[in-house]
């Protein structure tokens, strides 16, 4: 009887232990099937028509520069307008414009960066304007900065033309790009939403490239390799944001390489020697030629940062999108291929779409 009682009161208390460590696996496996359910990967899946589409139709925008305003540059096809961003495994929540200037009310927000941000820039203006047609808006430019103001809302969207984020110099010797130095930055601050974004410029060479010399660690050089550049002011911004970003007042977001499309064999067309009369997207999820290798230093640099940055990592859904470029209804027309900027209405509307979801 005695070894029957031991025996009984070790089983029941081996059967309670299995079964609070059952539970709590049980929690376990529910809370992370939660979290998956609830996390969002809007940048994996794929390109869809939807004829509710685009956001708001160029013709109503009458802001839209040269540049971008393929319909009014004579642009005869509009299917590229008419693409919805289809996540693989959820769905993304259309934009509300209206929802989207009450959640910015009295506050500021600011582009940073090249032609691909003032791209960015001119589709949320659009897309807040074609929410809101009759608001009062006005639109001024100093120095870099253009600000594009709802004035009943008291929202300000601006760009901020700055292709290096770090300070390029004026100099004895000459035109002076520093990549530890970003004095730039002190406009940046108070700022309630940042977006960022440098790439296009890092690789120009000849008349088009704006300095001399490049200036790191007090060190002056004719040339190095341009990757390596790119880290080391991408390092020099990243610790600009930890040194001067405060969470709880201040969102930022990086834009992610925007692609180009001047190579056919790419996307399995080699007789393709840019965009021109590219009329749909790449079908399917993954791009045939890879990513751009800057996509994976970028990656790493925000990995460094200790504040809080979100990357909209917008370079394979805009790689598949072939057909978004002006090509000959761009600013240079026929004799100007332009396979780097994007139409409006377009692919930086999904840029800003996916940029609204964030914020919800």
């Amino acid at each position: 009887m005695g070894f029957f009682s031991f025996w009984v009161r070790r089983s029941t208390f081996s059967f309670s232990a299995f079964a609070s460590h059952l539970l709590l696996l049980l929690l376990l496996v529910c809370c992370q099937a939660n979290a998956t359910k609830d996390y969002c990967d809007m940048f994996t899946g794929r390109w869809v028509l939807d004829e509710s589409y685009p956001l708001y139709e160029a013709a109503a925008c009458p802001f839209i520069e040269h540049e971008f305003n393929c319909q009014k540059n004579g642009r005869p096809d509009l299917a590229y307008t008419k693409y919805r961003w289809q996540p693989r495994d959820c769905n993304l929540t259309r934009f509300n414009g209206l929802n989207f200037l009450e959640r910015f009310r009295g506050k500021s927000i600011m582009f940073v960066g090249d032609s691909l941000s003032r791209n960015q820039w001119q589709s949320l203006t659009c897309m807040l304007h074609s929410a809101v047609p009759n608001a009062k808006y006005n639109i001024t430019r100093q120095g870099d900065v253009s600000s594009f103001t709802f004035t009943d809302y008291g929202v300000k969207v601006m760009l901020n033309r700055n292709v290096y984020l770090v300070d390029t110099v004026r100099e004895k010797v000459g035109r002076v790009l520093k990549l530890d130095s970003i004095e730039g930055g002190e406009i940046w601050k108070q700022i309630d939403m940042l977006i960022f974004n440098t790439w296009h410029w890092w690789n120009r060479r000849g008349p088009s490239q704006p300095w001399d010399y490049i200036q790191v660690g007090g060190k002056l050089v004719k040339d190095m390799d341009r990757m390596v550049a790119f880290n080391e002011a991408l390092a020099t911004w990243g610790r600009w944001v930890d040194d001067n970003i405060d969470p709880a007042k201040s969102m930022v977001f990086f834009q992610g390489i925007s692609p180009s499309h001047y190579n056919g064999s790419l996307w399995n067309e080699p007789s393709a020697k840019s965009c021109i009369r590219q009329t749909t997207p790449v079908a399917g999820s993954i791009y045939p030629g890879g990513l751009p290798p800057a996509v994976a230093v970028l990656k790493a640099a925000l990995n460094k940062i200790k504040k809080p940055v979100k990357l909209l990592d917008v370079t394979n859904l805009s790689l598949l999108r072939k057909d978004g470029h002006p090509s000959m209804y761009g600013l240079g027309g026929p004799t100007a291929m332009d396979c780097s900027h994007w139409c409006l209405a377009g692919v930086p509307d999904t840029w800003n779409e996916i940029l609204y979801n964030f914020i919800l």
